[in-house]
């Protein structure tokens, strides 16, 4: 099941952003529970990040952030991660299969993502669910604390 957050999920949601082996393929640096507190309560604010449950027991998480105008039938997704206690099971394609019926629901005819060209292991996880390789933005994601900047490729699911 997925539904949007809430307050109570501030917890889950800073800890699996700060998973070390979670972080580095997502959006924020590492940082302290305060410092992530404005960035939670403006993500709450938008209403564009989900927490995925198994059997009521949150799992995972992603954003949704539908596009406007033009491209008001696209929807971006990021953030997406399960939490490595949960991985192996299956999760991740079938929360990837609920965004996709929920962004059809909603009217959405293209998902689109970006993920790092290291992430093989992500990339053929969105694959395995229909997304496609569009192109490559190259050096696109700096990881700080490496000094390190990464390739990402952008892959969307057409309905």
């Amino acid at each position: 099941m997925i539904r949007k957050i809430t307050e109570k999920d501030f917890d889950f949601i800073y800890g699996l952003y700060m998973h070390p082996k979670v972080n580095r393929y997502l959006l924020y640096e590492a940082m302290t529970a305060h410092a992530f507190k404005d960035i939670f309560t403006d993500l709450l604010l938008k209403g564009i990040v989900y927490v995925f449950e198994d059997n009521g027991i949150a799992a995972g998480m992603f954003k949704l952030v539908p596009l406007t105008h033009r491209t008001s039938h696209v929807v971006y997704l990021g953030g997406l991660a399960i939490h490595p206690s949960f991985s192996g099971r299956g999760l991740g394609l079938l929360m990837l299969k609920e965004i996709l019926s929920y962004a059809k629901e909603k009217g959405f005819l293209r998902v689109e993502l970006s993920v790092l060209a290291v992430n093989e292991k992500a990339i053929r996880l969105y694959e395995k669910a229909g997304f496609e390789k569009e192109g490559v933005l190259r050096k696109y994601s700096r990881l700080e604390e490496e000094n390190l900047f990464l390739d990402e490729i952008i892959m969307s699911w057409l309905a």
